[in-house]
């Protein structure tokens, strides 16, 4: 599912326009992992008062995660959990495939929990469309409906896809400092 992305700014004058108008510049549907897509809707690098407004730097985001302070916006799109189970899934093309495509985040992915990982981030995240369930480290797990909304602070989980149909879900992810 390709997302429309419009973006505003300010002309030299000062007045507000309308910069783009178009599909996520970073998109990309996986071929290992069949279903799969994801695409970064901006980033604002880490700034140590506010965000700069500024020209879109999503073109050249070296991660998917923001730094302290940063934000990134990124729509993920899941296939079912049957696709990573049926007996043509390739996990350690799935893999690559990852490191390529979704630098930053792909290195937090656990190896002996599957899903698993876990970011110096606060994330904001809302389901659009289907089913998903987030499990914690403790196999606690919440189902989640479309247009449910999940605050995350830093914790260990996993997005698992349980249902027969790919969901959606939009991430706000800002950039945080661990404690201790």
């Amino acid at each position: 599912m390709q997302v429309r992305r419009i973006v505003t700014g300010h002309s030299p004058s000062g007045k507000s326009v309308f910069i783009s108008d178009g599909t996520l510049p970073r998109y990309s549907e996986f071929e290992h992992v069949p279903g799969m897509s994801a695409g970064l809707g901006w980033e604002t690098p880490p700034n140590a008062q506010v965000p700069a407004l500024s020209a879109d730097p999503t073109a050249t985001a070296k991660s998917w995660l923001p730094q302290a302070g940063g934000t990134n916006v990124m729509v993920i799109t899941l296939p079912p959990d049957s696709v990573m189970a049926s007996a043509d899934f390739d996990p350690a093309a799935a893999g690559g495939e990852y490191m390529q495509v979704l630098p930053g985040l792909a290195e937090r992915f656990e190896m002996d929990s599957p899903g698993m990982h876990t970011t110096d981030s606060v994330d904001y995240a809302m389901l659009l469309e289907g089913e998903l369930h987030l499990e914690l480290d403790d196999g606690a797990s919440k189902a989640l409906k479309v247009h449910d909304l999940v605050v995350q602070n830093g914790t260990r989980h996993a997005w698992r896809n349980r249902s027969d149909r790919p969901a959606t879900i939009l991430f706000v992810l800002i950039g945080a400092k661990r404690n201790g």
